[in-house]
Protein backbone atom coordinates (compact mmCIF):
# COMPACT_ATOMS: atom_id res chain seq x y z
CA UNK A 1 0.00 0.00 0.00
CA UNK A 2 1.25 3.48 -0.93
CA UNK A 3 2.29 5.82 1.90
CA UNK A 4 2.20 9.59 1.50
CA UNK A 5 5.18 11.32 3.09
CA UNK A 6 3.87 14.13 5.28
CA UNK A 7 7.12 16.04 5.64
CA UNK A 8 6.60 15.82 9.41
CA UNK A 9 9.39 13.69 10.89
CA UNK A 10 7.27 12.63 13.86
CA UNK A 11 4.84 10.98 11.44
CA UNK A 12 7.08 9.71 8.66
CA UNK A 13 9.71 8.07 10.85
CA UNK A 14 7.13 6.15 12.88
CA UNK A 15 4.57 5.19 10.22
CA UNK A 16 6.42 5.66 6.93
CA UNK A 17 3.89 8.33 6.00
CA UNK A 18 0.13 8.71 5.77
CA UNK A 19 -1.77 5.65 4.61
CA UNK A 20 -3.51 5.74 1.22
CA UNK A 21 -7.26 6.21 1.50
CA UNK A 22 -7.22 8.38 4.62
CA UNK A 23 -8.75 11.79 5.36
CA UNK A 24 -7.65 14.34 7.95
CA UNK A 25 -9.42 17.32 9.46
CA UNK A 26 -7.19 20.35 10.02
CA UNK A 27 -8.90 22.07 12.93
CA UNK A 28 -7.58 25.53 13.67
CA UNK A 29 -8.42 29.03 14.91
CA UNK A 30 -8.31 32.16 12.71
CA UNK A 31 -4.90 33.73 12.03
CA UNK A 32 -3.16 30.38 12.38
CA UNK A 33 -0.86 28.59 9.95
CA UNK A 34 -3.65 26.15 9.01
CA UNK A 35 -3.60 26.96 5.29
CA UNK A 36 0.19 26.83 5.09
CA UNK A 37 0.25 23.50 6.95
CA UNK A 38 -2.53 22.02 4.81
CA UNK A 39 -0.84 23.10 1.57
CA UNK A 40 2.45 21.66 2.81
CA UNK A 41 0.72 18.33 3.45
CA UNK A 42 -0.97 18.54 0.03
CA UNK A 43 2.25 19.33 -1.85
CA UNK A 44 2.78 16.56 -4.42
CA UNK A 45 6.10 14.76 -4.33
CA UNK A 46 7.63 13.11 -7.41
CA UNK A 47 5.04 10.90 -9.09
CA UNK A 48 2.13 12.42 -7.15
CA UNK A 49 -0.70 14.83 -7.97
CA UNK A 50 -2.54 17.42 -5.91
CA UNK A 51 -6.06 18.83 -6.21
CA UNK A 52 -7.16 21.87 -4.21
CA UNK A 53 -10.78 22.93 -3.80
CA UNK A 54 -10.51 26.63 -2.98
CA UNK A 55 -13.47 28.52 -1.55
CA UNK A 56 -11.28 31.32 -0.15
CA UNK A 57 -8.54 32.06 -2.69
CA UNK A 58 -8.55 32.43 -6.46
CA UNK A 59 -6.82 29.76 -8.52
CA UNK A 60 -3.92 32.13 -9.23
CA UNK A 61 -3.29 32.53 -5.50
CA UNK A 62 -3.36 28.77 -4.97
CA UNK A 63 -0.86 28.27 -7.80
CA UNK A 64 1.39 30.96 -6.30
CA UNK A 65 1.28 29.21 -2.90
CA UNK A 66 2.53 25.98 -4.49
CA UNK A 67 5.07 27.84 -6.62
CA UNK A 68 6.72 29.07 -3.40
CA UNK A 69 7.19 25.39 -2.51
CA UNK A 70 8.94 24.74 -5.85
CA UNK A 71 6.13 22.46 -7.00
CA UNK A 72 5.79 21.61 -10.71
CA UNK A 73 2.41 23.18 -11.55
CA UNK A 74 1.71 20.44 -14.09
CA UNK A 75 0.83 18.19 -11.16
CA UNK A 76 -1.49 20.59 -9.32
CA UNK A 77 -5.18 21.02 -10.12
CA UNK A 78 -7.42 23.73 -8.67
CA UNK A 79 -11.20 23.84 -8.39
CA UNK A 80 -11.87 27.55 -7.93
CA UNK A 81 -15.21 28.56 -6.36
CA UNK A 82 -14.38 32.29 -6.33
CA UNK A 83 -13.29 33.63 -9.73
CA UNK A 84 -16.32 32.74 -11.85
CA UNK A 85 -18.61 35.11 -9.94
CA UNK A 86 -16.57 38.10 -11.16
CA UNK A 87 -15.40 36.58 -14.46
CA UNK A 88 -18.39 34.56 -15.76
CA UNK A 89 -16.76 33.82 -19.12
CA UNK A 90 -13.72 32.05 -17.71
CA UNK A 91 -13.33 28.52 -19.09
CA UNK A 92 -12.01 25.28 -17.65
CA UNK A 93 -8.73 23.61 -18.53
CA UNK A 94 -7.55 20.18 -17.41
CA UNK A 95 -5.87 21.65 -14.34
CA UNK A 96 -7.99 24.75 -13.65
CA UNK A 97 -11.73 24.31 -13.20
CA UNK A 98 -14.29 26.84 -12.01
CA UNK A 99 -17.69 26.76 -10.31
CA UNK A 100 -20.04 29.69 -9.89
CA UNK A 101 -19.85 29.85 -6.09
CA UNK A 102 -19.22 27.77 -2.96
CA UNK A 103 -22.96 26.98 -2.89
CA UNK A 104 -22.64 24.79 -5.99
CA UNK A 105 -21.74 21.52 -4.31
CA UNK A 106 -23.04 19.53 -7.28
CA UNK A 107 -20.77 21.44 -9.63
CA UNK A 108 -17.82 21.03 -7.28
CA UNK A 109 -18.42 17.28 -7.11
CA UNK A 110 -18.58 17.00 -10.91
CA UNK A 111 -15.33 18.96 -11.38
CA UNK A 112 -13.58 16.86 -8.73
CA UNK A 113 -14.65 13.63 -10.42
CA UNK A 114 -13.57 15.00 -13.81
CA UNK A 115 -10.13 15.94 -12.52
CA UNK A 116 -9.66 12.51 -10.95
CA UNK A 117 -10.70 10.92 -14.25
CA UNK A 118 -8.16 13.00 -16.18
CA UNK A 119 -5.40 11.94 -13.77
CA UNK A 120 -6.30 8.26 -13.97
CA UNK A 121 -6.61 8.39 -17.78
CA UNK A 122 -3.19 10.05 -18.09
CA UNK A 123 -4.63 13.23 -19.62
CA UNK A 124 -4.07 15.62 -16.71
CA UNK A 125 -0.43 16.44 -17.37
CA UNK A 126 2.15 16.00 -20.12
CA UNK A 127 4.59 14.45 -17.66
CA UNK A 128 2.87 11.35 -16.31
CA UNK A 129 4.69 9.37 -13.60
CA UNK A 130 3.60 5.86 -14.57
CA UNK A 131 2.49 4.96 -11.02
CA UNK A 132 -0.89 3.26 -10.79
CA UNK A 133 -3.12 4.05 -9.13
CA UNK A 134 -1.70 7.55 -9.40
CA UNK A 135 -1.16 9.00 -5.90
CA UNK A 136 -3.47 12.00 -5.38
CA UNK A 137 -3.43 14.49 -2.51
CA UNK A 138 -6.61 16.54 -2.02
CA UNK A 139 -7.25 19.68 0.03
CA UNK A 140 -10.45 21.59 0.83
CA UNK A 141 -9.80 25.19 1.83
CA UNK A 142 -12.16 25.43 3.55
CA UNK A 143 -15.12 23.60 5.07
CA UNK A 144 -15.78 26.75 7.12
CA UNK A 145 -16.70 28.72 3.99
CA UNK A 146 -18.90 25.91 2.67
CA UNK A 147 -20.78 25.84 6.01
CA UNK A 148 -21.56 29.54 5.61
CA UNK A 149 -23.53 28.75 2.44
CA UNK A 150 -25.05 25.30 2.99
CA UNK A 151 -26.80 23.53 5.85
CA UNK A 152 -24.74 21.11 7.89
CA UNK A 153 -26.81 18.10 6.80
CA UNK A 154 -26.30 18.93 3.11
CA UNK A 155 -22.59 19.56 3.52
CA UNK A 156 -22.18 16.36 5.52
CA UNK A 157 -23.57 14.34 2.63
CA UNK A 158 -21.28 16.15 0.19
CA UNK A 159 -18.22 15.51 2.36
CA UNK A 160 -19.27 11.89 2.79
CA UNK A 161 -19.18 11.45 -0.99
CA UNK A 162 -15.85 13.28 -1.35
CA UNK A 163 -14.06 11.49 1.49
CA UNK A 164 -15.35 8.17 0.16
CA UNK A 165 -13.95 8.99 -3.27
CA UNK A 166 -10.56 9.87 -1.76
CA UNK A 167 -10.61 6.50 -0.01
CA UNK A 168 -11.65 4.67 -3.17
CA UNK A 169 -8.80 6.10 -5.27
CA UNK A 170 -6.21 5.50 -2.51
CA UNK A 171 -5.66 9.24 -2.16
CA UNK A 172 -5.18 11.33 0.97
CA UNK A 173 -7.34 14.30 1.95
CA UNK A 174 -6.99 17.39 4.16
CA UNK A 175 -9.97 19.56 5.13
CA UNK A 176 -9.64 22.91 6.90
CA UNK A 177 -12.19 23.94 9.53
CA UNK A 178 -12.21 26.98 11.83
CA UNK A 179 -12.79 25.59 15.32
CA UNK A 180 -13.92 28.94 16.75
CA UNK A 181 -16.81 29.57 14.35
CA UNK A 182 -18.84 26.41 14.85
CA UNK A 183 -20.29 24.51 17.79
CA UNK A 184 -19.04 21.18 19.09
CA UNK A 185 -21.93 19.30 17.48
CA UNK A 186 -20.91 20.53 14.03
CA UNK A 187 -17.23 19.76 14.60
CA UNK A 188 -18.02 16.30 16.00
CA UNK A 189 -20.18 15.44 12.99
CA UNK A 190 -17.42 16.44 10.55
CA UNK A 191 -14.89 14.45 12.59
CA UNK A 192 -16.94 11.30 11.99
CA UNK A 193 -15.92 11.41 8.33
CA UNK A 194 -12.21 11.63 9.12
CA UNK A 195 -9.48 9.13 9.98
CA UNK A 196 -7.56 11.67 12.03
CA UNK A 197 -7.40 15.27 13.21
CA UNK A 198 -4.53 17.73 13.06
CA UNK A 199 -5.40 20.43 15.60
CA UNK A 200 -3.69 23.80 15.82
CA UNK A 201 -3.62 26.26 18.71
CA UNK A 202 -1.92 29.62 19.28
CA UNK A 203 -0.35 30.54 22.62
CA UNK A 204 1.66 33.72 23.21
CA UNK A 205 2.01 34.22 19.44
CA UNK A 206 3.50 30.74 19.02
CA UNK A 207 1.76 28.02 17.03
CA UNK A 208 1.38 24.41 18.11
CA UNK A 209 -0.24 21.37 16.59
CA UNK A 210 -1.09 17.86 17.69
CA UNK A 211 -1.99 14.80 15.70
CA UNK A 212 -4.87 12.58 16.75
CA UNK A 213 -5.90 9.29 15.19
CA UNK A 214 -2.55 7.97 14.01
CA UNK A 215 -1.40 4.84 15.80
CA UNK A 216 2.06 5.06 17.39
CA UNK A 217 2.27 8.80 16.66
CA UNK A 218 2.40 11.06 19.73
CA UNK A 219 -0.64 13.26 20.33
CA UNK A 220 1.40 15.76 22.33
CA UNK A 221 1.36 19.43 21.32
CA UNK A 222 4.38 20.43 19.22
CA UNK A 223 5.54 23.95 18.41
CA UNK A 224 5.85 24.45 14.66
CA UNK A 225 6.28 26.86 11.78
CA UNK A 226 6.05 26.53 8.01
CA UNK A 227 8.92 27.86 5.88
CA UNK A 228 8.51 27.70 2.09
CA UNK A 229 6.27 24.69 2.41
CA UNK A 230 8.49 22.87 4.91
CA UNK A 231 7.04 22.10 8.33
CA UNK A 232 9.61 22.94 11.00
CA UNK A 233 9.10 21.45 14.45
CA UNK A 234 10.40 23.33 17.50
CA UNK A 235 12.18 26.67 17.53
Amino acid sequence: MYNYKSGITQIDQVTGGLEAGTNFLVLAPPMSLAEELAYSLTRPLTGEYAIVLSTNDRAAEVIDAFKVMNVDKRYVGTIDAITKSSTPGITDTNRLMFVASPTDLTGIGIKFSKMIELIFDGDFSDGESGLFPPPVRFCVNSISTLLMYRKLEVLYQFLHVVTSKVKKIDGVGFYLLNNESFDEKTISLIKQLMNGVIEIKIEQNLQYFRIQGLKEVSSEWMKFSVQKGQVVIGS
